[in-house]
């Protein structure tokens, strides 16, 4: 945390609460089945969605959240 002051250090555990906070209360329920992990500030989405606008949105939710350095989407449309 050097150079961090406690009120600006966000830790991954929070931010991936809240990324998946904003991901089921959306109301695109497929968004739910989006796994979330936060690695160094950088989330990770993985999982399956039907439409390629419900993988776009769950980038969108997921880098609104403070604390958020990158996303990385590895989200599959379902077949």
């Amino acid at each position: 945390m050097t150079g961090e002051t406690l009120g600006t250090h966000i830790d991954d555990t929070s931010i991936t609460t809240w990324v998946k906070s904003k991901l089921v209360a959306d109301k695109i329920s497929s968004l739910t089945r989006v796994h979330v992990k936060t690695i160094n500030g950088v989330v990770h989405l993985t999982g399956t969605v039907a439409t390629a606008e419900w993988r776009d949105r769950a980038v969108e939710l997921s880098r609104q959240v403070d604390g958020v350095k990158d996303v990385i989407n590895n989200i599959q449309l379902q077949n």
